[in-house]
């Protein structure tokens, strides 16, 4: 026999997947909800109620579906038998005697030949047994529902325009310099703070050594090796000119996916062949290892974790911080004049060579070869960090070297074969902002992928025209080289690894560690030194959240209609932002006795609008009613994929199949997170509206924690803090995926940017820890204005709070 618990069971999954209340709080109004999941189990294995009586049976079904019940033996008359619309609509079956904890069967056909659960799925969206004779669920779902007698999902671009990697993306256009460099300052940000570079690491000593040297007549190679974190070592070989006086030119020679990396000599390119070249021209040369390939053997080159990204840790990462790390050990060579640093790589070193030069100014001159492209972005994990290419593309990212001189090598066999019609114009576009098109060119070759010859020699006269101060391209042609074997090349041939004990975790951990010591080190220890804090952590929480505060202006709304009550009125809206596609479903409560000067609050629930319902009685919950009571507007949302993002018989899920799909678009709770401030900065338009409070409940309380850090003006903030341990990162990474949110401080960031305005937290239980947050308050004297509370609160003690 069914017992009470698949009653009970039911009703859960009802309340957290439908978002509305199951039971009412008189017994003899007892009211039951069965979603379409729970009416599939429903007709699978029967049911009991806890309640004798005569139940109310109602269904909500999809017009034309031709509904036909039988409920504990009872055959109704067929519903929903108009004309088939695809809405769906409200029809109260009949009546049931039903006895306490007896079991009863339910059959449910359409079309009046069809087990509906065999045949057309999609029709029947809920039951309903009540013992009130009035209960009318549609009134419930007035308040629950902004799209009325549509299924939804609600139409929201984020949930079907997914980015990726082999999309075609265009420039917008800039009209100012001042327009371009703005921009461009937010997208160096970006980077860095995507590769967990931002606040900036701190520079350990390189311990460099060079050692090996292979003489010949005019160039010399030795073996390299540094640290750029302590212990873990940048490899490769330094090429020098021999029989000229210094102080020479350098160049960076990052290599691409070649089978011998930087070894690689073969007639489609040679690192070799080209730093030869480059030395006997007179510049020093270094080319090396890509993490994991031929002397970089502590991480391997598929290195990708969440958990790791949780801290801005990825393969991007690691060779983006070995590259600015170069330019260092460049700039400490004694015959090098560090005013007078290039860099160079073909395909993966393309980009190698674009992201350096977008983040490290000290790069004067560079050549990116085939890998700018406007319709593909990379195809390696060490080209695709995590949030990187959210609302950028690599023209973007190729235009920030300007107004520094950028040479453009492009193939006719690869992705870069539009280049000269389509990317080389958009960054020219940017060069010519500066006044600069001059210091911008392109070279295509016909071939296929390549750093060949024919590439190379261009750029041999590119760095000679503004490295060495010559236009005469003649002096750059490639003259023959010698190559010596590979074992007098590879740096540990030889001699042995001297850090064996630093592998990928070993790496990860004292990247952790560092980032922690950081965020401590910068821990605000009075009004000064917070404001510091808010200067620089601010900068690192918005780009990992990839989330702002919409401009007054920026809001949009679409009205659904209303709903009429004696005590308030609640619009019902589609609520977004110009030109970002979003449409987040809301209801704004207003109250008959609105005060003047009236406080507005937003109320967030993990399970969405519908949430905030007593679904039996047709009323607003106990929070919502009472702030009514006090006079607020009340605004309810769905964030993303809740409530209405979901239709009646499936939750919606974006597709995630795309390679690298966080690369390019942003996690689910940061668009929760970007949905609170926009219900946020609607709420403030709202010209009836004079202040803002902010409320989140469950898993929603984190999200508005998080969203409050980056929201101005929210008088006071109450947030569920669901009992989350802020301190696990495998939870952060089921529950709370945002790349780089644990590097940006998290919640300690959050409060941290909140403090000193007043803050209620609670249900932290034994695990949300708040001392870091504390600190900061008492530093600087606002501990009156921080409540923390172990226990969930009540919906009393909410409103008690936000109306003290």
């Amino acid at each position: 026999m069914i017992s009470i618990r698949f009653l009970i069971l039911t009703i859960c999954f009802i309340t957290t997947f439908f978002n509305i209340a199951a039971i009412s709080k008189e017994e003899e109004n007892m009211t039951i909800f069965y979603d379409h999941n729970g009416l599939a189990e429903l007709t699978r294995q029967g049911g009991t109620v806890s309640e004798s009586g005569v139940y109310s049976v109602w269904l909500w079904a999809k017009d034309g579906a031709n509904v036909h019940l039988e409920l504990a033996g009872k055959k109704f008359s067929p519903t929903h038998t108009g004309e088939a619309t695809g809405k769906l609509s409200w029809a109260k079956v009949g009546e049931v005697a039903l006895e306490k904890d007896q079991e009863f069967k339910v059959n449910i056909q359409v079309e009046d030949r069809h087990s509906y659960f065999d045949y057309r799925p999609e029709a029947v969206g809920q039951m309903v047994l009540s013992l009130n004779p009035e209960f009318n669920p549609a009134l419930s779902s007035e308040l629950m529902r902004v799209l009325g007698d549509s299924p939804g999902p609600v139409d929201d671009r984020r949930i079907t325009e997914i980015r990726h990697g082999d999309m075609t993306y265009t420039l917008p256009e800039y009209k100012t310099k001042e327009e371009w460099l703005k921009r461009a300052k937010e997208y160096r940000y970006h980077i860095l703070v995507s590769n967990g570079l931002y606040p900036m690491p701190e520079k350990t000593p390189l311990n460099a050594k060079i050692f090996g040297k292979v003489e010949y007549e005019d160039y010399t190679i030795e073996k390299v090796y540094f640290e750029s974190y302590p212990g873990f070592l940048v490899t490769g070989n330094l090429y020098r000119p021999k029989g000229k006086k210094g102080p020479f030119p350098s160049i960076a020679n990052p290599h691409g996916h070649w089978s011998n990396g930087r070894l690689e000599n073969s007639d489609g390119g040679s690192i070799p062949g080209r730093c030869i070249n480059f030395a006997k021209q007179g510049i020093v040369a270094f080319a090396y290892d890509m993490v994991g390939r031929n002397d970089s053997t502590q991480v391997a080159h598929d290195f990708r974790e969440d958990s790791a990204a949780l801290w801005g840790i990825n393969l991007m990462a690691l060779q983006l911080w070995n590259s600015i790390r170069v330019i260092d050990f460049l700039q400490s060579l004694p015959d090098v004049d560090p005013e007078r640093i290039g860099c160079t790589g073909a395909s993966g070193g393309g980009t190698q060579t674009f992201m350096l030069m977008a983040v490290d100014d000290r790069v004067k001159v560079a050549a990116p070869v085939n890998m700018i492209s406007a319709h593909f972005q990379g195809g390696c994990n060490c080209e695709n960090a995590h949030n990187l290419r959210l609302d950028m593309y690599n023209v973007e990212i190729g235009a920030m070297m300007a107004p520094r001189p950028l040479l453009l090598i492009s193939a006719t066999g690869d992705w870069t074969a539009n280049t000269p019609q389509v990317e080389y114009p958009d960054i020219r576009r940017i060069y010519k902002l500066f006044g600069a098109e001059d210091k911008v060119h392109s070279v295509q070759i016909d071939a296929p992928h390549n750093y060949n010859k024919d590439s190379r020699e261009p750029v041999y006269a590119w760095f000679g025209k503004w490295l060495l101060g010559t236009d005469e391209k003649e002096k750059f042609k490639e003259q023959p080289f010698e190559i010596p074997p590979k074992e007098d090349m590879l740096v540990f041939q030889y001699v042995e690894h001297p850090f064996p004990e630093i592998d990928t975790r070993a790496l990860v951990n004292y990247l952790i560690r560092s980032s922690e010591k950081r965020l401590n080190a910068l821990k605000p220890k009075d009004q000064d030194s917070l404001e510091r804090f808010r200067e620089i952590m601010e900068i690192s929480i918005r780009h990992s959240l990839a989330a702002e505060y919409p401009k007054t202006d920026d809001t949009v709304v679409d009205s659904m209609g209303e709903v009429k009550r004696p005590n308030f009125t609640a619009e019902r809206l589609l609520v977004g932002r110009k030109d970002k596609g979003d449409k987040i479903p809301a209801v704004l409560y207003i109250p008959a006795e609105l005060n003047e000067e009236a406080t507005g609050t937003l109320v967030v629930h993990e399970n969405g609008k519908a949430a905030l319902v007593d679904a039996a009685n047709a009323t607003p919950n106990d929070l919502v009613a009472g702030l009514l009571k006090q006079g607020q507007a009340v605004l309810a949302i769905d964030c993303f994929l809740t409530g209405e993002y979901n239709s009646p018989f499936a939750r919606t899920k974006r597709n995630e199949d795309v390679r690298y799909f966080t690369t390019f678009n942003r996690t689910d709770t940061a668009l929760r997170v970007q949905d609170v401030l926009t219900g946020l900065a609607y709420l403030k338009s709202r010209t009836e509206v004079s202040s803002v409070n902010l409320v989140g409940l469950g898993k929603a309380g984190l999200w508005s924690l998080l969203a409050r850090s980056l929201a101005p003006n929210v008088a006071r903030t109450a947030v569920d803090v669901a009992e989350f341990d802020n301190d696990n990162d495998d939870l952060f990474v089921s529950e709370l995926f945002v790349p780089s949110l644990r590097r940006a401080g998290d919640f300690r960031t959050a409060g941290a940017l909140i403090a000193p305005s007043e803050l209620f937290i609670h249900n932290t239980g034994n695990a949300f820890n708040v001392d870091w947050i504390a600190d900061v308050y008492e530093a600087i004297d606002a501990e009156s204005k921080l409540i923390v509370q172990k226990e969930k609160a009540t919906d009393a003690k909410i409103v008690g709070w936000l109306a003290d």
